[in-house]
């Protein structure tokens, strides 16, 4: 008889309880209130259970669905999207928006394994005019669009 439980649901289900939890024990000083007057802390403990709901959920499902070991942890995607978060916050006050998106989409974009410089040098830079177009001219948000 095989591996009847699936890891890998297993672990998100453990992710989202703990989730759950966490934004359960975050949200417990706020004020509930009732549903006609609702508190501060309505809604957030209402999401909060929802997610402890949804893991739990997932972890009866993963307990009866069939085994599946849990994959390997491809390292390079892991580093890669999170340098782009961090040179999203990083360079976004100091060089705008455009280039900021620019180089988001660069760094993110070599996570893939079979990515093409030229293919990624088009994305960044479509997604670049996009990202202004929308942020900086259809909404009006107050951001720097280039270094100067």
């Amino acid at each position: 008889m095989g591996r009847r439980v699936d890891i890998p649901d297993l672990a998100f289900a453990g992710f989202l309880l703990a989730l759950g939890g966490l934004a359960f024990h975050l949200a417990g000083e706020l004020q509930i209130g009732r549903a006609g007057e609702m508190g501060p802390g309505y809604v957030p403990r209402g999401l909060a259970l929802v997610v402890v709901m949804m893991g739990l959920g997932m972890a009866l499902r993963a307990l009866f669905a069939g085994g599946r070991e849990f994959p390997a942890v491809a390292f390079r995607p892991l580093v890669l999207i999170g340098t782009a978060v961090a040179l999203f916050a990083l360079l976004l006050p100091r060089i705008g928006l455009a280039l900021t998106s620019a180089a988001v989409v660069l760094c993110s974009g070599f996570a893939a394994a079979d990515v093409r410089l030229r293919e990624n040098l088009v994305l960044a830079v479509g997604l670049s005019a996009f990202a202004v177009a929308l942020f900086i001219i259809g909404l009006r948000l107050p951001l720097r669009t280039w270094p100067w």
